[in-house]
């Protein structure tokens, strides 16, 4: 079963834009990666520097190998400077019904 995640990052003031070209440029990686389905980046309308990633993967086990990778990679440390906190990850599953 598909495995839904949305991650959710607030960045310091005035820095959404360029967190968003920074996660374009990896983009190509992650939809490479084994077990990525989609990914999409979101802004906030109402507050530009609020960034969300919504994600659909063939499990969480994948994500969380995807994950692990990222971190391996570099580039939670390349993010980190725009971080204003600790990103939020929701995993979702669809409620049948």
């Amino acid at each position: 079963m598909s495995h839904t995640v949305i991650a959710d990052f607030k960045c310091n003031a005035g820095t959404g834009a360029d967190f968003i070209k920074l996660l374009h440029e990896s983009l190509p990686d992650t939809r490479a990666f084994e077990g990525c389905e989609l990914i999409e980046v979101y802004s906030d309308i109402e507050n530009p520097d609020r960034i969300l990633l919504f994600e659909k993967w063939a499990s969480r086990e994948k994500h969380v190998a995807y994950m692990a990778w990222r971190v391996e990679n570099g580039m939670a440390e390349m993010l980190a400077p725009f971080m204003s906190g600790v990103p939020e990850t929701l995993h979702l599953q669809v409620e049948e019904g």
